[in-house]
Parts: C-alpha cells; structure tokens; sequence
C-alpha cells in the first residue's frame, strides 16, 4: 500500500479529463496534475521540443513524491516515447492501454484515430495496433480545430459550427466504414456527445483518459502502490500561466464544480 499520489501532466488542461476518469476509477488516490498552459500547444512542436517539455514535466512531478507519472497527452504519449525509461517510478501515456481497448471493442476490424497533427504524423495508435493485431485496418486523422473549439466553449451537439467541423473532419472514417473510433486527445471526450451525433449508434468512441485511468490502475496493483484506505484521495493542480479562468475550464473537463486551489509555477526553472 502507498499513500503517495499520482503524477498526471498534459500540455494544458485537456489532461483533466483523464483525472476525472482517475477520480472515478481510482477513488482513494491523491492526484497532483501540472498543465503546462504556458507552452501549450505541443501539438504543433517540433519532437525534439516535446521530448523536452515532457521530461521537465515529468521531474516537477517527481519532487512531489509521486509513486507513478502518466502522461495525459497524446502528443506527449506518441513522441516522448522514451520517457518512461527516465524516470523511476512506473510511468505510462495514453496509447498503448488505448490501442488495447480498441482492439478489444471492434467487430469489424476497422479502427479509426483522431488527434493532433503531431500525434497523427507519429502513427502511434496505428503502429501499436498493426504490431499486435495486423488484420486490424486503421485510419487516422488529425482535427486541428477540435482543441480551439473545446477551449472556448463549442461543444454543444446541436450547434452547426461544430457540426460542420466534425463532419468535415470525419467524413473520412465514415466512408471507411470503422466500428470504432479512438479519442487520441484528452480534450476530445468534451466532443464526444457531438461526434457519437454525427457518427452514429454504431461506431464505439474509446477514451483515451479512462483507458488509461484503468491500466495504471492495473500497474499500480501489479507493484504493490494502491492505497487501500478508506478515505478518499485529494487533488492538487499546477499550472505553468495564470490560473484565472482554471476554475472555470476545470469544471469542464472534470464534469464537477472546482473548489480547489491552483498555483501558477515556472516550468523553466
């Protein structure tokens, strides 16, 4: 057993959607999440950037003694991939449990993946699935505009400038006629309602942050670091811009009123 909390780090505050999935999945356990919302988009980053922003998240966490660092970014997760073995404390990102899942949930073997332009241009999910599962047939695509649309409050299924970004956007997949879609960017979930509404019943949404959620809980089983107290786990936020609107976007993300505090610290340091 360990008290100790987890590591949660995204380049800005889509990453709490994953700590909502953690806060449901993993109840007992304290959460300290960094946002990196002074640096952020990764996205849009050169590799080597990333790998560097990653590795600096990464050490801020440790100095609060954390038992196990997740990357909560599909950037992060699709070009950092060395991290883990860096650090010394069990580490995961969101594709492998992710790809797993979705292998898992499809019937017809054809998958389909959205994400930034960096994580679509790594062919993470595609590579992690072809490697295990090669008759699965996957199709990817990367939606540049989901992100503004989330941060400024575009998420609603029935508004037509979000209908019209995500049929843009996914027409695509439609036409590939996949049964499963992975979510492989943690501010996606927030669009899930709108997406599910242009997709259809048929076709299975896979989120990334919940996946995740229940792997590291699988990990921290297998090492012997759960805390199995009956008292449930705290949350501790950090953000490297100001944390103005935190409390705001937070609810959000987290699907709950926020009532704790931030700090802004200096990443670079």
């Amino acid at each position: 057993m360990s008290s100790a909390p987890i590591g949660v780090f995204d380049s800005g505050l889509g990453g709490l959607s994953a700590v909502k999935e953690f806060l449901n999945v993993l109840p007992n356990e304290s959460i300290v999440y960094f946002g990196d919302t002074g640096r952020v988009p990764y996205g849009n980053r050169s590799n080597d950037t990333i790998n560097r922003y990653a590795l600096q998240d990464a050490e801020f966490l440790l100095r609060h003694n954390v038992k196990m660092i997740v990357a909560a970014c599909g950037t992060v997760s699709s070009v950092a991939k060395d991290l883990g073995n860096k650090l010394p404390v069990p580490y995961t990102g969101v594709v492998s449990p992710t790809a797993y899942a979705a292998a898992e949930k499809t019937r017809n073997g054809k998958i389909g993946v959205i994400g930034t332009t960096a994580t679509i241009n790594s062919h993470s999910y595609k590579l992690s699935l072809e490697k295990r599962h090669p008759a699965i047939k996957v199709y990817e695509q990367n939606c540049p505009l989901f992100v503004p649309l989330v941060e400024n409050g575009f998420i609603n299924k029935d508004d037509q400038i979000v209908r019209l970004v995500i049929k843009r956007y996914l027409t695509p997949l439609i036409e590939a006629d996949i049964d499963t879609l992975i979510l492989g960017c943690t501010h996606y979930p927030i669009l899930s309602n709108a997406i599910s509404s242009v997709l259809g019943d048929k076709v299975t949404l896979v989120d990334s942050g919940k996946e995740t959620a229940i792997y590291s809980a699988k990990i921290l089983k297998e090492n012997s670091l759960l805390n199995n107290s009956n008292e449930k786990g705290n949350c501790k936020f950090f953000v490297s811009d100001t944390p103005d609107d935190f409390n705001n976007v937070a609810g959000l993300f987290l699907g709950r009123e926020m009532d704790h505090k931030v700090e802004q610290i200096n990443i670079a340091d």
